[in-house]
């Protein structure tokens, strides 16, 4: 690690010649392999960026230049390159985020990381260089050909080429996929560009033999010349980019970095918009991540670095459960179709995929397009499962209210990665889907707390043919099964106190039962008799609730979803609705930004623990008949995860 070690800032790199970079280059897939082996994070993307990654920071001197990354999971070699070469933590409490920080450093600008929103940031800083004044500012944009499947980058294609003078270098990083290879007709037209000799060369090749042939030769070529835009559509159809105003430069070959300094300096020196198209490898240089037709080791957890293999076996998770009974219900019913955003392996799909490609639908980074599609496909006649992450759910909100709902489209949305997801940091906290969907007329959510729990409530959420349901669940392994002891109108009742006048009724959402259960464990021991309960549908609030709430003294809920307008709000409101006047205590996440560390770090930080819950709730209970003091809805908030 030579030459790597002496890079602590992108202007170090204008010193090194042409071999020293090559040299660079294989340095740091070997850093990025041994490192991210050790921690897990995404090392596909990113050992296809490396020589890319170089060549931007020798044109462009950041941060002056603002140099952009969509969706910033390639963005580790840009980290290495700005002075942040220590990988020890990344991901975890106190270490390197997976994707760009401001708080890291003055060379990171988005860190929402969230697919095709680059575009827009870049046309936005373009136009306030311009209005500024700052005719020595740049912007590049990185952007993979996956994202350039959301609608949100065509969006702003449209107002980049509205500005022709306006300074803007877009990088278009097509490596074929997104997580897995790229699918439409942006990819095929992609592929085309890829797999054509271009025009130049055509014309170079025809120049040359007609100007040898006698008298016709020559007005000939000049025709073929004059309708080189028409040959250009047809030999090399980057046309689809010029005719909306975009300069187009390319294709190059994405891992020479003199060849990709050189179309870079162009693009830069244009004044105007500018698509620069490089062909790259996800994977690169890393046999393992070449060798996988899945995803080329998009995302990875602790594995061997020989190998590519995992260091431990994990048990069955969420993600599988849900995929296994999917193939069972597209089994039972012909009229089950599935549809995703680019994600069909990270949610599940994959098997379903394999036993009916003829109903799966994977509509790229287009969560939009996928929740009125899915209104579409059920008005005519078919029961879509619409899966994403929840955190992505948020983007097709508008849809999912005034296309799904409003019109009772019988429609089912699963929510992957709901609640804390810990290490991918803000964005990808899955915190805000029972807030958001609480406000959607007719919608019903179910919130599974083990394996079968998701296999029963998909099945019944997949029955409801006159209103979207949604199906959400945790990230990483299911714990076993929690077993209900009685049933309550739609409730299940895990836990039952043995009196006739318990204190607590604890509303427990979700994977978090066994929390609960430890909760009321440990309230037992000081005294405390609890009822815990299992709603499963959490919306709309169970009719049975108010009148099992009015029995206890007083009112718990605990759930994986921002406390601003999530389950506890909902059941308060239906307690005050029914003229129940029982205090109640809503524990979730704080409505903040969390920022990365594992599930139970970040847990653990917000209060979201049995022990802090516990002590929390005992201490209502003893003030509960003190006359003055505070015990319901009116106690002050605070920034943990109760108040």
């Amino acid at each position: 690690m030579a030459l790597l070690t002496r890079i602590r800032g992108p202007r170090d790199l204008d010193r090194l010649t042409p071999g020293q970079l090559e040299r660079l280059a294989a340095e740091i897939r070997t850093f990025l392999v041994d490192a991210v082996s050790k921690t897990g994070g995404h090392l596909g993307p990113n050992l296809g960026v490396v020589e890319l990654t170089i060549a931007l920071h020798r044109v462009f001197h950041s941060p002056k230049d603002k140099v952009l990354f969509d969706t910033g999971h390639q963005s580790y070699v840009h980290k290495l390159l700005t002075g942040r070469q220590d990988f020890t933590a990344l991901k975890g409490k106190g270490g390197l985020s997976g994707y760009p920080s401001r708080a890291e450093s003055e060379h990171d600008v988005i860190e929402n990381s969230h697919a095709s929103t680059v575009l827009g940031w870049a046309e936005g800083i373009a136009k306030a260089n311009e209005l500024l004044g700052r005719r020595d500012h740049h912007v590049a944009a990185v952007i993979g050909d996956g994202a350039l499947t959301g609608g949100m980058a065509w969006e702003a294609l449209n107002n980049i080429a509205a500005a022709k003078d306006r300074p803007l270098v877009i990088v278009v990083n097509d490596n074929e996929r997104s997580y897995a290879p790229t699918i439409g007709g942006l990819a095929n037209h992609l592929a085309t560009l890829r797999t054509t000799d271009g025009y130049e060369r055509f014309l170079a090749r025809g120049k040359d033999i007609l100007e040898r042939t006698p008298v016709v030769g020559k007005p000939l070529y000049e025709t073929l010349h004059g309708a080189k835009k028409g040959l250009k559509d047809f030999i090399a159809p980057q046309g689809m980019f010029e005719d909306l105003g975009l300069k187009y430069v390319g294709p190059i070959d994405g891992h020479d970095i003199e060849a990709l300094e050189s179309a870079l300096q162009r693009a830069k020196r244009f004044n105007g918009p500018v698509i620069v198209h490089c062909l790259t490898e996800k994977g690169r240089g890393y046999q393992p991540a070449l060798q996988d037709e899945a995803d080329r080791f998009h995302a990875v957890g602790k594995i061997h670095p020989d190998t590519g293999l995992p260091i431990a076996e994990s048990g069955a998770d969420w993600t599988s459960v849900f995929g296994e009974e999917m193939v069972k219900l597209g089994e039972e019913r012909d009229d089950i179709v599935a549809i995703t955003a680019a994600m069909l392996q990270p949610v599940g799909l994959d098997k379903f995929a394999k036993r009916f490609p003829d109903r799966v639908y994977d509509v790229g980074i287009a969560e939009q397009h996928a929740a009125v599609s899915a209104a579409g496909l059920a008005t005519g006649g078919v029961h879509p499962v619409v899966a994403v992450y929840a955190t992505f759910l948020n983007r097709a909100f508008d849809q999912v209210l005034m296309d799904v709902a409003l019109h009772k489209c019988g429609v089912t949305f699963v929510l992957d990665r709901a609640g804390i997801t810990g290490t991918d940091g803000a964005s990808h906290n899955g915190m805000w889907d029972m807030s958001i969907l609480q406000v959607v007329p007719g919608l019903r959510i179910a919130a599974p707390r083990d394996a079968d729990q998701v296999r029963a409530q998909l099945r019944e959420a997949v029955e409801v043919d006159d209103a979207p349901t949604v199906v959400r669940y945790s990230k990483g392994a299911v714990g076993p099964a929690v077993r209900a002891l009685s049933r309550i109108g739609g409730m299940d009742v895990l836990r039952e106190p043995g009196t006739k006048s318990p204190d607590v009724l604890l509303v427990s959402v979700g994977a978090l039962a066994p929390m609960c259960l430890e909760i009321a464990g440990l309230l037992d021991q000081q005294g405390i008799t609890t009822t815990v309960v299992d709603p499963r549908w959490v919306k709309p609030v169970d009719e049975a609730l108010p009148g099992l709430a009015a029995r206890h003294r007083v009112v718990v809920t605990v759930e994986d979803n921002s406390r601003a307008g999530g389950v506890g709000s909902a059941v308060s409101q239906a307690l005050r609705d029914a003229g129940v006047d029982v205090p109640l205590r809503d524990f979730g996440i704080p409505p903040r930004f969390l920022d990365h560390a594992s599930r139970k770090e970040v847990m653990a930080e917000i209060g979201l623990t049995a022990p802090d819950i516990a002590r929390q709730v005992t201490g209502l209970v003893a003030r509960i008949d003190v006359p003055g003091e505070k015990t319901s809805d009116e106690a002050e908030p605070a920034e943990v995860a109760g108040d």
